[in-house]
């Protein structure tokens, strides 16, 4: 049975220092004109971390307050669809065209072509340079006002997928000052940044001069509050409308009219190292495979709000479950008494992710009940992250948004499962995996590439690289009595939209 998690008065007490801006911010914004009223008050999890540069997380914030667009936008299946641009197509393996549609920025200068050049090449030059682009490289030109020619140094199928990006936000040309990109008062999107105080809060107002929809709402004013608690507690005391990830410890306390649950694109789960110690032995692997229990994960740890595993890929992905095939290759699994005979292993995990450390404590009870003798490791991740990638850990359990920069599943399957990936902590190196990921990357239609991803996952499974823990779901906090249209999007790239507001 799920267990009823309580927070101790001595915490609630704790944040209400935390509240005081909220409640500030609530008191504020809610007098005065019926447009002041009628003005939305939302609680974000991370504040700003780069003073609201695209080039960083902070896009991702800026995407999620509707105030920041790119060429394309995304669908719930991870297809891409008209924003800036309203039509495009692909001239070669390695050139595409894109007729941009007639709209305005929010400083009143019109989006043309220069301006696209402009945004995407100074994207392309940033520092750090974008995580979109660290697998790529493009060059924009201007065909005429209305057109622009985008060319890859090598053939990209996910182009338009990837220019979705928030870090491949347009902005117009009074951005751009000292090397520096400042999209407030000089974006696209419903809701126009006009205040930012630090780390603190920041205030937006309808852009009226959107080319989409208006925004239903006047305004929105944005508090920012790391701590989960202090978050859930705005909410309970309505001095926010909507509260973003609400965490599961407090779901419960809030009720149902509150909690507003979905599946996300994250699956937690247990790398194995396949490349050095016990888990060399795919038969080990196949062992701690067949001792884990997702579902005593998920009530146990997740109090039922999270999904049993399913593979790599979740419900957070609608459209992985018709194209799941079974796992390739698979080695049979060690018997309690081979694995019983085996040196300790280590198994990692970090704090960042508060519920990490309990999947951590009964995974650790599962694998010795197989026969394992296990050391745990449990660290804030900065401290942790070298190690993994190193192999210094025999088994590591991380919580991993598997539609990263692109939106798309190859993008997570070359990182974590090829022999060259970037982020290879299982330090996989199976040559049927690198060409079952190198297939899925090189196919431009969308069902045949979903097709050919999941030949991939099949594969990956099969070597028990990755044992599936448990598919996340996400916890967004608002009184669905009184606010509407919120979005609940499995990328996390969306939010507040232009039909959010108070009902």
């Amino acid at each position: 049975m799920p267990r009823s998690r309580r927070t101790p008065l001595p915490v609630i007490a704790a944040t209400a220092a935390l509240l005081l801006p909220l409640a500030a911010c609530s008191s504020s914004s809610g007098s005065g004109t019926s447009g002041d009223a009628q003005r939305l008050r939302v609680v974000m999890a991370f504040p700003p971390a780069q003073a609201m540069s695209p080039y960083g997380d902070d896009a991702v914030t800026l995407s999620r307050l509707a105030v920041i667009e790119g060429l394309t936008t995304l669908d719930r299946n991870g297809a891409a669809q008209p924003a800036l641009a309203a039509s495009w197509k692909q001239d070669n393996p390695t050139t595409w065209t894109f007729t941009l549609r007639d709209a305005v920025f929010q400083d009143g200068a019109k989006v043309d072509a220069d301006a696209v050049v402009r945004s995407l090449t100074a994207a392309s030059k940033a520092s750090p340079l974008p995580r979109v682009l660290s697998d790529t490289t493009l060059k924009a030109t201007a065909t005429d006002a209305g057109t622009v020619r985008i060319v890859t140094e090598e053939a990209d199928p996910l182009l338009p997928q990837r220019l979705a990006n928030p870090s491949l936000t347009i902005l117009s040309a009074a951005a751009y000052e000292n090397g520096k990109a400042n999209p407030a008062g000089h974006a696209t999107g419903p809701f126009t940044l006009t205040d930012v105080k630090g780390a603190v809060a920041a205030t937006l107002e309808r852009n009226a001069d959107y080319w989409g929809d208006k925004a239903k709402a006047p305004g929105v004013d944005v508090t920012f509050a790391a701590d989960g608690t202090a978050r859930a507690n705005a909410l309970r005391t309505k001095a926010v409308d909507v509260a973003e990830y609400v965490p599961i410890s407090q779901a419960s306390l809030l009720g149902d009219s509150y909690v507003h649950e979905f599946p996300s694109a994250r699956t937690n789960g247990l790398s194995l190292n396949t490349g050095s110690g016990v888990f060399a032995d795919p038969a080990m692997r196949a062992a701690a495979r067949e001792a884990i229990d997702s579902e005593a994960l998920v009530d146990g740890v997740y109090e039922g709000r999270a999904d049993t595993a399913q593979g790599l890929l979740g419900p957070g992905i609608p459209w992985a479950a018709d194209e799941r095939t079974a796992p390739t290759g698979r080695t049979p699994a060690a018997s309690r008494g081979e694995v019983a005979k085996t040196k300790k292993i280590v198994l990692a995990t970090y704090t960042n992710r508060p519920e990490l450390p309990e999947v951590a404590t009964l995974v650790q009870q599962q694998l010795e009940k197989r026969g394992f003798t296990v050391e745990q490791v449990v660290r804030d991740y900065a401290q942790m992250e070298a190690d993994a990638l190193a192999g210094k850990y025999d088994a590591f359990i991380q919580a991993r948004n598997t539609l990263l920069d692109t939106a798309d599943p190859v993008s997570y399957l070359a990182s974590d499962f090829t022999c060259d990936g970037s982020f290879n902590i299982s330090q996989l190196c199976d040559r049927s995996v690198d060409a079952a990921v190198d297939k899925a990357a090189s196919l431009t239609a969308t069902d045949a590439r979903h097709s050919a991803e999941m030949t991939a996952e099949a594969a990956v499974l099969g070597a028990d690289a990755l044992v599936p823990l448990v598919h996340e779901r996400f916890v967004q906090g608002y009184d669905d009595t009184r606010v509407e249209g919120v979005a609940l999007d499995p990328m996390e790239r969306t939010l507040i939209t232009a039909d959010t507001r108070l009902g």
